[in-house]
């Protein structure tokens, strides 16, 4: 296998990659320093550009896998396709609980979530169509004896020989864009993904522990009604959705938003038990009360605003918009509430002219169901006040409105 990692993973490379690490080396002032101290020992221009981009990618690497990038080597679409490091670890716990304890992770990329599952004790198999992507996950998994790393085409695969190899649960990542030749498109029809969602379902006959990595705008009616589907965020952003199956889905079957702030997991489930493929359960719509709130992404993605409209006595204020509104501002890991304290019209000199009255001089500009553009609404705004606001672009009662409002911490 050649793979354009090959000169960094060589001893001479490995080693002075080591030795870089520990220098400064985060700024452009910094990668310029060792350019030239590398190209003074005669290091070949060749290793010099792979070992510091490799420093550069690990820079950015810190905010999913914090202090291990040091430790890892990435590509740069391996990295923006990786598996967020605690993202990466509730992947490992659900196999863990299932009792599963050989992994086989198709479709593996850099290794982030074979790396998690191995840390948990398991044996792993990780496969991959990319030979960087296998020699990114090779060394990021060498300190794990029980996990093998292969390249290889996951369809070519026979799901019951590794049945029979001992391979009780599966992990896939199917690829969901079409090739660089084509444009890099997002590919929104499951059955177009490679492999295919319904091909990764019918592996359940020979493994019925399966896991899919899955897009999170996949509709509802594509997803198969016995599984759990969760939907995760991190810190508010919407970074994953996840088909658990057989065993996988140990806590029921049913559509789950799992939100992650820090090192604290919350999760939602609907009130009342449906399959994973069942439509949206309506949310009453009604008047701008005292607060406004902003559910989760994950909660809006789960189609599980009904349930938390039920549980914090909201409702929509217009309908198929998510935003909620209620008279009290109930606390909940799964929403950012508002104190509304102005509505006027969408236009810049209005909106101006509520912000100078309530004091307000800092804002943020948020919209659904309004087209606009947030950045220039908020360059046109004559401000002045030494308050924070949150200016909320959106309809209400079918009229584009404007709500001036204030975080409620």
């Amino acid at each position: 296998m050649n793979s354009s990692l090959d000169p960094v993973l060589t001893r001479e490379g490995w080693d002075l990659l080591t030795r870089l690490q520990a220098l400064p080396h985060t700024t452009e002032a910094d990668q310029a320093h060792l350019n030239a101290l590398l190209r003074k020992e005669g290091i070949e221009p060749a290793l010099v550009s792979a070992l510091l981009t490799q420093l550069d990618l690990r820079v950015h690497a810190h905010t999913k896998f914090g202090e291990f990038a040091n430790h890892m080597i990435f590509t740069r679409d391996g990295l923006e396709q990786a598996t967020r490091l605690n993202v990466a670890a509730h992947h490992a716990g659900r196999f863990r609980d299932s009792g599963a304890t050989y992994v086989a992770d198709l479709g593996c990329g850099i290794g982030s979530d074979s790396l998690a599952i191995a840390g948990l004790g398991l044996k792993t198999l990780s496969v991959d169509l990319n030979p960087d992507a296998v020699a990114c996950a090779a060394t990021n998994l060498r300190d794990f004896p029980d996990s093998d790393v292969l390249l290889g085409n996951v369809l070519d695969l026979d799901i019951h020989e590794l049945a029979d190899r001992g391979v009780d649960a599966i992990f896939a990542d199917p690829a969901r864009r079409t090739g660089a030749k084509r444009g890099s498109r997002r590919l929104m029809n499951p059955e177009s993904w490679s492999p295919s969602l319904s091909t990764v379902l019918g592996w359940r006959e020979a493994i019925p522990r399966v896991g899919i990595k899955v897009a999170p705008g996949i509709t509802y009616s594509a997803l198969p009604e016995d599984a759990c589907v969760q939907w995760t965020s991190v810190d508010g952003s919407i970074v994953e959705a996840a088909i658990w199956t057989g065993p996988l889905a140990h806590d029921g079957s049913g559509r789950v938003a799992c939100v992650i702030k820090g090192s604290r997991t919350f999760t939602l489930r609907a009130i009342h038990e449906a399959p994973a493929n069942a439509p949206l359960i309506p949310t009453p719509v009604g008047k701008l009360a005292d607060y406004l709130g902003e559910p989760d992404d994950a909660v809006i993605r789960a189609g599980l605003i009904s349930t938390l409209a039920d549980q914090l006595d909201a409702h929509l204020i217009s309908e198929s918009i998510a935003y909620v509104s209620a008279t009290e501002a109930t606390p909940s890991e799964f929403i950012r509430w508002f104190k509304v304290e102005d509505v006027v019209t969408l236009k810049p000199k209005t909106i101006s002219a509520a912000l100078r009255s309530l004091g307000i001089g800092r804002i943020e500009v948020k919209k659904r169901g309004a087209d606009i553009d947030p950045a220039t609404l908020r360059r046109s705004l004559k401000l002045s006040g030494d308050k924070d606001g949150v200016v909320i672009a959106t309809r209400i009662e079918g009229r584009h409105r404007a709500i001036i409002a204030t975080r409620v911490s």
